[in-house]
């Protein structure tokens, strides 16, 4: 330490007496022994401070008591330093970490829109982080065609966690064809004995009999669907009470039926849709029937974009909530 004191001393002057570059160029060159030696930011200041004592001897006491501040705050400040480092490490762990759990449940939560004769299917599914809470489960046989549209109560990795437990279930149901009132049954129990306390989902689930063009459907808890009868020309509220899955076991659901026509249609969504925080008087659902009848001229995918497209650009594209709609067209 001797030798690198002695070092430092013999840069400094030579660089107070001449200011020139290569002088300057030594000094940045012992950094790395300084960097070798572990010396903090503290320890080169008061390298510093005695190589400027020995060089000037009639140096006042206050710049002396100057540099013992400076070591002071330098102290403090490697200290906070390095646990703003330590953050900023954990934190990029965690986006990677994130990154990786999004990558892994789009694969696992892969969704197909299918393609049954005589229905026109949309969706449109935007996670307002990079986990989904929301997620629509499509089956299709030769008679049946079923869709769950599910929000689980709850963000990031323990939504998604949830998430693919519902998926589960949905896939040991198997048929197209099950009642939507059994489906939740199941879906509850399964929920309520697999998940934390804290973690709840709503979902709502609809069965298309292909044959007779009869839609069955069953809701836990979730924003009602939107049916648009064309003869009519009248929406109406597809509603079922029914409990939030995972909150009791055996809960009974109802189910009830209508039926499509030609040009009927139906809106099933998240509650990201409707939920607009920021306009507490804004009749939501009104606004989107209306989107709706726009352009029910266009295929159903074509809707649920420019719906999405339309919401996006009310809400100055920042959404609040997952935002997930799906439009079945007659």
């Amino acid at each position: 330490m001797k030798q690198l004191k002695a070092q430092y001393k013999k840069i400094l002057s030579d660089y107070i007496q001449s200011q020139n570059e290569s002088n300057l160029y030594i000094g940045q060159n012992l950094i790395k022994q300084l960097i070798q030696k572990n010396l903090t930011p503290e320890d080169v200041i008061d390298l510093h401070k005695q190589a400027i004592e020995e060089i000037y001897n009639d140096l006042p006491d206050s710049m002396l008591h100057a540099y013992d501040f400076l070591i002071e705050v330098m102290i403090h400040f490697g200290l906070m330093f390095k646990e703003h480092q330590s953050l900023l490490i954990k934190q990029e762990e965690i986006r990677i970490e994130m990154d990786v759990a999004a990558k892994i449940q789009n694969l696992l939560l892969e969704t197909t829109i299918p393609n049954p004769k005589d229905l026109d299917i949309g969706m449109v599914s935007v996670p307002v982080r990079k986990m989904n809470g929301d997620y629509v489960h499509f089956m299709h046989d030769a008679n049946h065609f079923s869709v769950a549209v599910t929000d689980v109560v709850g963000k990031g990795v323990p939504a998604a966690l949830c998430m693919s437990m519902v998926k589960y279930g949905l896939d040991t149901l198997e048929y197209a064809r099950s009642n939507p009132s059994y489906v939740l049954q199941v879906l509850n129990n399964i929920i309520e004995k697999s998940v934390d306390d804290s973690m709840f989902v709503s979902l709502f689930y609809g069965r298309f009999n292909l044959e007779n063009n009869i839609f069955t459907w069953s809701s836990a808890g979730h924003e009602p669907a939107l049916y648009y009868n064309s003869t009519e020309q009248t929406f109406y509220d597809l509603e079922t009470k029914g409990l939030l899955l995972g909150i009791l076991q055996e809960v009974k659901y109802n189910q009830h039926d209508i039926k499509l026509n030609n040009d009927d249609f139906l809106i099933l969504m998240t509650d990201g849709v409707t939920d607009f925080r920021t306009m507490e008087e804004f009749d939501s659902r009104g606004y989107i029937k209306e989107l709706a009848l726009n352009v029910s001229h266009l295929s159903a995918q074509e809707m649920c974009e420019f719906i999405y497209e339309k919401l996006q650009q009310m809400l100055n594209f920042n959404l609040e909530d997952d935002f997930t709609i799906v439009i079945i067209k007659k």
